[in-house]
């Protein structure tokens, strides 16, 4: 194993020069990451090569520092090789650029012995016991990507203070402490490993324990005042399914010359006006949806730290992420629809393309519903008279 050779300083051009080194190589293990359940050794090892799991990491302990845009660029280009791949980057870079701060440098210095560390969460709380010199936690966390290939695990957890009040704060334990139920059987991003984190009874000393601040709604806030960090977050996130969404147009693209529409005259789907209608639909849905994300993610880097937005702006920018999230499942959709039933079998990869797609434009952070009532109540100025729907960051898949 060598060592990445990547530093803060390296042009944004550099780091996607080695993410296409790395991307032949997730495509190739792509179907193998599914079948484990886990990405394939050879996956990480070439993520890690490219310096993409430093992505997140302090600057000070040899972490990539890029903006939003370069982070769309890259994980879009890791999607489109394999969505699993790229949503663990996602996960671990958001989770540590958000959480790091709230540990002193003692503890940064032990967490990143190197830049490469990968992290896993959950935000469901488990419970935290007081003892001397910190707190044992004990509890289950679905949901945690990644969590069989990270090092650290980030856990919300509730515990009760002096005041005999409960508190939710997070705690930080190495994964050598925690064992992992593979409780994650679903039908796409199959290979994120979005297992179920477990403790019990696990010490972990007050260094790496934290309280989260009171939102102005009373409730603990896990965005620790910065819910524009939240946003960009939930933009990264999404990076992925613009990737599956590419990789689903390569798919059809390879084969809209030479596959025979079933049942017609024509050789060729390129052929058939009809078939170029919806084709040319598809991949102007997939381009301008991919345009639009990296012009949000401009948007988003403009804005931060975003002290000063709004929460109309920042509930606008949300409901702009999951309108383009639904462009790219029309558009799968629709390519889907031009290659036939044939696109579902398990050796073509349209079909997890697909899946994969599907499952992550269900994650919590892109709940449709919940974005629009947020919204609704805000632009109608209801939200004064009954209050915002509870929407709280999430850790996990």
């Amino acid at each position: 194993m060598t060592e990445p050779t990547h530093t803060a300083s390296e042009t944004t051009e550099a780091l996607m020069e080695r993410v296409r080194v790395a991307v032949p190589v997730l495509a190739a293990h792509a179907e193998a990451t599914e079948e484990r359940g886990r990405i394939a050794p050879e996956s990480l090892e070439a993520m890690r090569e490219a310096g993409l799991f430093a992505l997140g990491t302090p600057v000070g302990f040899g972490g990539t520092d890029v903006d939003l845009v370069t982070q769309v660029r890259a994980l879009s280009e890791l999607g489109r090789a394999c969505p699993s791949s790229a949503w663990l980057v996602s996960i671990s870079t958001g989770t540590k650029a958000h959480f790091s701060g709230g540990f002193p440098e003692k503890v940064l210095a032990e967490v990143y012995s190197h830049p490469d560390v990968r992290w896993c969460g959950g935000s469901t709380p488990g419970q935290a016991v007081a003892v001397p010199g910190g707190v044992e936690v004990t509890g289950r966390w679905a949901y945690a990507s990644g969590a069989e290939d990270a090092h650290w695990a980030f856990l919300a957890v509730v515990f009760v203070g002096d005041d005999g009040v409960p508190h939710v704060g997070g705690a930080l334990a190495p994964m050598s402490e925690m064992t992992v139920e593979r409780t994650w059987r679903v039908a796409g991003l199959q290979g994120t490993g979005s297992h179920t984190v477990v403790a019990d009874g696990v010490f972990v000393p007050a260094e790496r324990h934290f309280e989260f601040p009171l939102g102005s709604d009373g409730a603990p806030d896990l965005s620790q005042g910065r819910p524009l960090e939240i946003v960009s977050q939930t933009v990264s996130v999404t990076a992925t399914l613009a990737g599956a969404a590419l990789g689903a147009l390569d798919v059809v693209k390879a084969v809209v010359k030479t596959r025979k529409p079933p049942m017609t005259r024509y050789d060729s789907l390129a052929e058939s006006a009809s078939a170029r209608h919806v084709f040319a639909e598809a991949e102007h849905m997939v381009t301008s949806g991919y345009d639009r994300l990296i012009s949000l993610a401009g948007r988003i880097d403009a804005l931060l730290p975003g002290d000063d937005v709004t929460v109309v702006q920042r509930s606008s920018l949300r409901m702009e992420v999951v309108s383009i999230v639904q462009q790219f499942v029309r558009a799968v959709d629709l390519l889907l629809d031009l290659h036939g039933s044939s696109a579902f079998a398990l050796d073509n990869p349209l079909q997890r393309f697909w899946r994969d797609l599907n499952v992550g434009a269900r994650h919590a952070q892109l709940s449709t519903y919940i974005t629009t009532e947020n919204y609704g109540l805000l632009v109608t100025g209801a939200a004064g008279a009954g209050g915002l729907s509870v929407r709280r960051p999430s850790l996990a898949a």
